[in-house]
């Protein structure tokens, strides 16, 4: 099974673009600038008026909801050339949807939405690779809900480790470890299906020497998967 990822040359050149022009932008468009967010902090929290836009340079950014009932629902996980905050042309009236949280320590070019629109404006070439980067987040987002729609819920949490693995794992002894720890209320959320139905399901993967996990690592074993 494949899945929609970010080329290695979009990432690399954005990246360069950044590096090159970072002070000259500093200068000319004044909040333009590096951030460091420690591990569990926040961009932003739902409900916040958001004004700037966030590329992720390092590390992974979880975004949440708080649900009316008042359970925190996991949405998404963003990483490296990922981007989130305000986009829209109204930006001082946006209130935002979902909060943005550091998953470990993670770094973001920080920009305000002005600013943001001037660089874009003015550099096609660094508008073009950020429209690439959505365009394929956007793929990552409709492949998730074909998985919804025509896959089991084992099925799903099979796809969505697999995924995770990709893009966040580091190889092991055992296939694959996971550079982060998600809750199995976390996995639940990203696969839309109930916390205990997915614990049954890891359990059950488990015994089969599918996968190792405890309270800090998931370890997958993705060649039994395939």
């Amino acid at each position: 099974m494949s899945y929609p990822k970010y080329t290695n040359t979009a990432l690399q050149a954005l990246q360069s673009i950044f590096e090159r022009h970072l002070q000259d932008w500093q200068k000319e468009h004044p909040s333009v600038r590096t951030i460091e967010i420690p591990n569990k902090d926040f961009l932003y929290r739902q409900g916040d008026h958001c004004t700037d836009f966030f590329l992720i340079k390092e590390g992974i950014i979880k975004l949440s909801c708080l649900t009316l009932q008042g359970n925190t629902l996991t949405l998404a996980l963003l990483r490296q050339g990922d981007i989130t905050g305000c986009v829209q042309n109204d930006s001082a009236g946006q209130t935002m949807e979902e909060s943005a949280q550091a998953l470990g320590s993670t770094v973001c070019y920080r920009i305000g939405h002005d600013d943001f629109r001037q660089l874009i404006s003015s550099r096609m070439d660094l508008a073009w690779l950020i429209f690439q980067l959505m365009h394929t987040r956007q793929r990552r987002i409709e492949h998730q809900l074909r998985t919804i729609l025509t896959q089991s819920v084992e099925e799903r949490v099979v796809a969505t480790l697999l995924e995770l693995a990709q893009l966040f794992g580091a190889r092991c002894t055992h296939g694959y470890s996971l550079e982060i720890f998600l809750t199995q209320q976390e996995l639940a959320d990203l696969v839309s299906a109930s916390r205990s139905v997915v614990s049954t399901i890891m359990n059950d993967f488990r015994s089969r020497g599918f996968l190792e996990y405890t309270r800090d690592q998931i370890c997958i074993n993705d060649t039994a998967f395939t």
